[in-house]
């Protein structure tokens, strides 16, 4: 045997090494990123508190008819009591955030000798985010409680706040004048209220201070200009308290309208609509290993994050100082870069296979694609919504969230919205559909069933996502996406329905962050 004869026969040897070299340290660094996660607050808690201010805000709407849609968002969200359901929902916020922070507190105690300055300094910021968060939550409590004429628990709330130098104390103080049983007003007080209170706390101390001013004009421009946000929060809760449940009950028809019609007609049913037809696939499973190995775990992981923090160095700028603006064109960057480096692996791992067998990435913009995604997305709805419910009562708030999520609810800038628009609902749709329904899934009917390729699929999605509290919900919404392309058998399908799932996620976001004025 020659030379060149040897070093051929060893090449996939070597393949194989280089890849389980790869494959463990994308383990560690995807494991690690799970845990990491653990450690951070899931956003839902913080979406239900914007949506908890704005029923405070739509409650004290004095026109003649609140609306049919104001009432089902009251009873959606808290049932009869609102003030009661909104002390209720921040105090359960409270706990998970205590509790984060103890954790926090915990892992520094651990560490203390172990872990490097950098890591002590991300903890030790993240544990102050997390203490002012408790400081914000007992400021607002205690306007709580006071509407549910608990002044003495209110008084004892304010009170704990243990930091004297803090500003959110000073607050506190002011407040206790306020209602104490002597109410006087310290110095400074409007300002203070004003600039650490936000909306239907920062109304309702306001009303006092004026009325122990007695600035009856001061408070009548106040209550005017309460009106006019109590009708725009209504509006807003209307959009996203009412539309979803609408959403959720259309589903639900529609989910019981195809079981009963698959038990009727079952091979001529939708749900059995190409059941027996499979693809034809040309490469084992080496390939499939080599595609997300090295196209989306190395180049997402180690590629992407190298070049790009070269680039930071070289050009002499911190991504995570940059404003929301900035730093939506960056994400948008990095994500297209990621993609487009997966793709080229992806197309450099399938090209010795073309021409692909018929079915394989099928786009085709005829035929009801659109109708199944729409319908996936209806019927996506309730499916995702209830474990959703179930998660965060497993997880109790913490496991993290889509690091997008955060600045789109807190960035109020239309050009960073449609900048993330682009990333989440045009560019991740279309990237993902084409690496887990397009190729991952066909690939793994070669090994198991069609059910457990449409399972293995959307667990290898969800994980891919970083967030240990998402993987139900994102298994859960990959699940329906697979069923949804393997019976249209066209990527548009799952395409619409990531797409629409994704926007509605982003609209939701902007109209709970974006101001009321």
């Amino acid at each position: 045997m020659t030379l060149k004869q040897k070093i051929l026969q060893g090449l996939p040897t070597l393949k194989r090494l280089i890849l389980s070299g790869l494959t463990i340290l994308a383990l560690s660094m995807i494991g690690t990123d799970l845990i990491q996660s653990l450690n951070q607050p899931q956003i839902q808690s913080r979406l239900e508190l914007y949506q908890v201010n704005l029923v405070l805000h739509a409650a004290e709407w004095r026109g003649n008819a609140a609306g049919y849609n104001l009432d089902i968002a009251r009873q959606t969200i808290f049932g009869d009591d609102i003030f009661f359901g909104a002390l209720k929902q921040y105090q359960q916020t409270r706990k998970i955030t205590e509790k984060s922070a103890e954790k926090i507190r915990e892992q520094l105690r651990q560490l203390e000798e172990k872990a490097t300055p950098q890591q002590l300094k991300q903890l030790q910021a993240l544990l102050s985010k997390q203490e002012t968060l408790l400081d914000e939550f007992d400021l607002r409590l205690g306007i709580l409680q006071i509407q549910q004429n608990q002044t003495a628990s209110a008084l004892t709330t304010w009170a704990n706040l243990k930091d004297d130098s803090t500003p959110l104390t000073k607050t506190a103080e002011v407040l206790v004048a306020l209602w104490s049983e002597s109410p006087r007003i310290l110095p400074n007080s409007e300002t203070l209220i004003q600039r650490h209170l936000d909306g239907w706390f920062r109304y309702r101390a306001l009303s006092r201070l004026y009325e122990i001013q007695k600035n009856s004009q001061a408070l009548a421009a106040l209550q005017a200009e309460e009106q006019k946000i109590a009708k725009q929060a209504a509006v807003k809760l209307a959009i996203v308290g009412v539309i979803p449940v609408l959403g959720c009950l259309i589903g639900t028809g529609l989910i019981i309208f195809v079981i009963i019609q698959w038990l009727l007609k079952r091979k001529k049913s939708l749900l059995a609509q190409n059941a027996d037809v499979v693809w034809e696939t040309p490469w084992n499973g080496e390939t499939v290993w080599l595609v997300f190995v090295v196209g989306f775990f190395f180049v997402g992981q180690v590629v992407i994050p190298f070049l790009l923090s070269f680039f930071s160095y070289v050009l002499n700028f911190n991504p995570a100082a940059l404003e929301v603006r900035s730093k939506a064109l960056y994400i948008l960057a990095s994500y297209i870069l990621f993609a487009a480096g997966a793709l080229l692996i992806l197309y450099i791992s399938v090209k010795p296979f073309l021409p692909l067998p018929e079915g394989w990435f099928r786009i085709d913009w005829r035929g009801e694609w659109f109708w199944w995604g729409l319908g996936g997305y209806l019927a996506a709805l309730p499916l995702v919504i209830i474990v959703s419910i179930i998660n965060q009562r497993i997880w109790e708030g913490q496991g993290g969230s889509n690091p997008i999520l955060p600045i789109a609810l807190e960035g109020r800038d239309g050009v960073a919205l449609a900048l993330f628009f682009i990333t989440a609902s045009m560019a991740a749709p279309v990237f993902e559909e084409i690496m887990f329904r397009g190729f991952l899934l066909p690939s793994l009917t070669r090994y198991v069933p069609m059910w457990g390729a449409i399972t293995l699929s959307s667990l290898l999605f969800a994980i891919a996502h970083l967030s240990v509290s998402e993987v139900l919900p994102l298994a859960t919404l990959g699940g329906i996406l697979g069923f949804i392309y393997v019976r249209s058998r066209n990527l548009l399908a799952p395409m619409l329905l990531h797409s629409l799932w994704n926007s509605g996620t982003l609209l939701s976001l902007f109209i709970l962050g974006s101001d009321l004025s």
